[in-house]
């Protein structure tokens, strides 16, 4: 009985938030704010019954006094708690990518235009089971304050965001002001890497070039030259200089660049082994984070798509979320 009445409240919530609109950007009025008693909430109604019918019967002022300043003091908190949410703006900013396994951070602004404090605002992600956990924060009067959730996604690929709630208790807890919310923005999430990964794949030789040249696990190209004046020193292999040093020599050797121009590194899906598709994906995503490091130009091929040879922070994001989306 207890699974099918869960099965229900899943079917309800489901159909309920799809009526809602995605916006980064919500601002809580009467129309999307909803007010009910808490557990406290109906313990003090039961209270003021009793209290009520023990007046009735016994004839007694005072009691008629304590249940109808209780009552009255319950139905002023109401009215305070209701209005401490109404009016709130709540704003998403885009989530970072991040790594499967990972947790996604979702920073979220809550601005005020009033010219009270709003004291005891809750913010969370709506879980499919339970209660969500909350992050709880006050509001300044007209300013805002910053909040952070973590939501745990999936698997990799490109996810739509769930839905927030965002609710109040504030002043008595005698009544729980919330609302849904839910936002536009997807998180992107990157394939996990391998942890150990074997060394890079050897480099193809370009069009019209004279052989190729290995990459060893270390990521350096075969190729390099004592270093000369003008060198950049990125250019410089610091693996090399260091056991130098310890030796005691101060032989510098660089990168020969026109060895690297007759060679390209290419990280290809169908070639880099592993098992399954999860696991060739995980291998070229631990390569693209070792080329990045290493500052080398590498290119990617998956099926129906290639990326051209390049480094940087860019061409690394493009490369993962290509992984991400394969």
């Amino acid at each position: 009985m207890s699974s099918a009445w869960r099965n229900v409240k899943a079917r309800a919530r489901h159909w309920f938030h799809n009526r809602l609109k995605r916006t980064d950007t919500l601002t809580l009025t009467q129309r999307n704010v909803y007010i009910l008693p808490t557990r406290p909430g109906w313990m003090l109604a039961f209270t003021l019954m009793l209290l009520l019918v023990a007046s009735i019967n016994y004839q007694l002022n005072l009691g008629y006094l304590l249940t109808f300043l209780l009552a009255g003091s319950a139905l002023v908190g109401m009215h305070v708690c209701h209005n401490n949410l109404r009016g709130l703006t709540l704003h998403l900013h885009p989530p970072e990518p991040v790594h499967a396994h990972q947790a996604v951070v979702l920073e979220v602004r809550l601005a005020s235009e009033r010219r009270r404090v709003r004291h005891g605002i809750g913010l969370g992600v709506i879980p499919d089971v339970g209660a969500p956990a909350l992050a709880w924060a006050d509001v300044p009067a007209q300013g805002s304050a910053e909040l952070q959730v973590a939501w745990q996604p999936p698997a990799r690929g490109l996810h739509a965001l769930p839905a927030l709630t965002a609710q109040t208790l504030f002043p008595l807890g005698t009544f729980r002001v919330w609302t849904v919310w839910r936002p536009a923005a997807s998180a992107l999430v990157y394939p996990t890497p391998e942890e150990q990964p074997p060394p890079l794949p050897p480099g193809e030789p370009q069009s019209g070039g004279a052989g190729s040249a290995r990459v060893q696990a270390t990521g350096e190209y075969d190729g390099v030259r004592a270093y000369r004046r003008g060198d950049p020193m990125k250019a410089v292999v610091w693996k090399k200089a260091a056991q130098a040093f310890a030796g005691g020599r101060d032989d510098l050797v660089s990168r020969d660049a026109l060895s690297s121009q007759r060679q390209e590194l290419w990280l290809d899906l169908n070639q880099c082994g592993g098992a399954g598709l999860e696991g060739r994906v995980s291998r070229l995503t631990a390569w693209v984070l070792m080329a990045d490091r290493l500052e080398l130009d590498y290119g990617l091929r998956l099926p129906g798509r290639e990326i051209a040879p390049d480094q940087g922070p860019v061409h690394r994001n493009q490369c993962l979320e290509a992984l991400a989306l394969c």
